[in-house]
């Protein structure tokens, strides 16, 4: 093994460890999200659960965060999460790393790379959180990389790769398929780049690919098939799991808009309500001034865009994520934006710097910009998380650098801590898709009465012949009007069977448990 090699294997081992210990600290502090609780709950299902669980194998989405939460669920359902973010955010910078050491042996660009990672309060957060960004960013960097490969090289290899990562990329959030519009204008000039042409400069490539017959037919035919290459297997992907939904579902869109497939549903429509429901609100985000808040956040990003001035078609690609983000805002409105929609172009800067910035003339006046803006961004980085209008961002850097105790869950933990003293052989009966919180907290998931189950209609509808106990959903929950089990249930109940008795037995703020008599 090469020597620098194995020196980076134990920078990024030294690394996941610093990872771990910073998320099981904050594990200790009570710290949690909705997407690790969802993750955790689902893998108490797989393991410990009784019925037919093949949807919820297959079904659950995003499914490859999922999956890599489930990689170590025999360690902990409830750290698994973050044992895969914090492992998974040491390779990201493994693969960074690699990239950078093979263009250059300067090891001040190394050392750049390693502040941002030990101290960027953005990356601290993929790394800590037990969130699924560290696959968005390992995937889009590698999408990137492949792409600006495939300039320089111009070998049809590294846009099969680009178009595999573009695939994982999907499957690890499904709003980077709205990426491949702004790739269908690019992939002209990416064409147009692989022509052997006298030309450098990309517009005169294509005025003169178009005035002469001969290159006309063969740009059209380049195009058409780097058009196939990159996105049949992504779309092609998406159609087939989209059926695999239909098939097991009866929706194709089961995975992006049930509840119980993904914890995006519900938790951006309640974010955003709470959030706009203050008297001061007010978000860049609601206006179009989401680039300059980029550009603010990652001013490294300028500089990348300098780096490749000369080359249109690179600047090009470099622009298609601002676009691609401008549009997600547009078409979500209605959800903020998360951080790891600004951390893309983080990664995305650094893969610039490291294909362009060892060869600029002036290295001196090259590393004092970069340091100064390394600091700058770690600044930032802290006022875009602790200002954040998601709730779980602006939690994190209170537990993080505040040392203070989350008690966001605290609710939910009090309602599991009850539920675990219950007898083992006593039923309750839950609806996961809002009680997925208090669940992921249990200790016994075969004693719960869930909507994957057979029998939970029935139980639902009868209790009394099912189960022993109902969890129910007070007016105070911000979830009551997204699951059956709320106040309205019991008059519905009582109404369909004068017979049954149901009794209070244990009240939270949200949640009330009822005993069947």
């Amino acid at each position: 093994m090469h020597k620098r090699t194995l020196y980076l294997i134990i920078l990024s081992l030294l690394l996941a460890g610093y990872y771990l210990f910073m998320g099981i600290y904050l594990h200790n502090l009570d710290y949690h999200n909705l997407e690790s609780l969802f993750y955790s709950e689902k893998n108490k299902i797989l393991f410990e659960g009784v019925g037919n669980r093949l949807k919820i194998m297959g079904l659950t989405a995003p499914i490859l965060p999922f999956w890599g939460t489930f990689i170590f669920s025999s360690i902990s359902h409830l750290l698994a999460p973050v044992l895969a973010s914090a492992i998974g955010t040491a390779i990201l910078f493994y693969i960074m790393a690699t990239t950078l050491t093979k263009r250059s042996h300067d090891d001040f660009y190394l050392l750049i790379l390693l502040v941002l990672f030990v101290f960027h309060p953005g990356l601290l957060y993929t790394a800590c959180s037990g969130k699924a960004i560290y696959l968005v960013l390992i995937f889009f960097y590698l999408f990137f990389y492949h792409i600006l490969r495939y300039y320089k090289s111009n070998t049809t290899f590294h846009v099969s790769i680009a178009s595999i990562c573009l695939v994982v990329l999907v499957f690890c959030d499904y709003k980077f398929i709205w990426l491949t519009l702004f790739f269908i204008p690019l992939v002209l000039f990416i064409a147009t780049q692989s022509l052997n042409l006298s030309e450098t400069e990309t517009i005169f490539r294509l005025v003169q690919s178009f005035n002469t017959p001969a290159l006309r037919r063969k740009l059209i035919n380049k195009t058409f098939a780097i058009y196939i290459i990159i996105f049949i297997l992504p779309l092609a992907s998406v159609l087939i799991f989209k059926m695999l939904n239909l098939t097991h579902a009866n929706d194709l869109d089961y995975f992006i808009d049930s509840p119980y497939a993904t914890w995006t549903v519900l938790a951006d429509k309640i974010g955003f309500e709470q959030a706009t429901s203050f008297v001061h609100y007010q978000s860049s985000q609601v206006s179009p001034l989401v680039t300059a808040s980029i550009a603010l956040y990652c001013p490294m990003i300028a500089l990348a865009i300098y780096l490749f001035r000369h080359n249109t078609y690179q600047i090009l690609t470099i622009a298609a994520p601002f676009a691609f983000v401008e549009f997600l805002q547009i078409k979500y409105d209605k959800i903020f934006l998360a951080h790891e929609y600004f951390l893309i172009f983080l990664v995305l800067s650094l893969l610039c710097i490291h294909f362009r910035a060892h060869r600029h003339e002036n290295q001196r006046m090259m590393k004092i910009m970069l340091s100064v803006m390394v600091v700058f961004q770690l600044f930032t980085g802290y006022l875009f998380l602790a200002n954040s209008f998601v709730p779980e961002e602006h939690d994190f850097t209170n537990t993080l650098f505040h040392l203070t105790p989350d008690d966001t869950q605290a609710d939910n933990r009090e309602m599991a801590t009850y539920l675990n003293t219950l007898p083992n052989n006593e039923q309750v009966l839950a609806d996961d898709a809002v009680a997925y919180p208090v669940l992921a907290f249990t200790h016994h998931i075969q004693r719960l009465t869930l909507p994957y189950q057979e029998s939970y209609l029935s139980a639902s509808e009868a209790p009394e012949k099912y189960v022993n106990y109902v969890l129910i959903a007070t007016d105070n929950n911000p979830l009551n009007g997204y699951t059956q089990l709320n106040n309205k249930y019991l008059p519905a109940i009582k109404h369909s069977d004068s017979n049954l008795n149901l009794q209070k037995i244990y009240e939270t703020d949200n949640w009330i448990l009822y005993k069947v008599l």
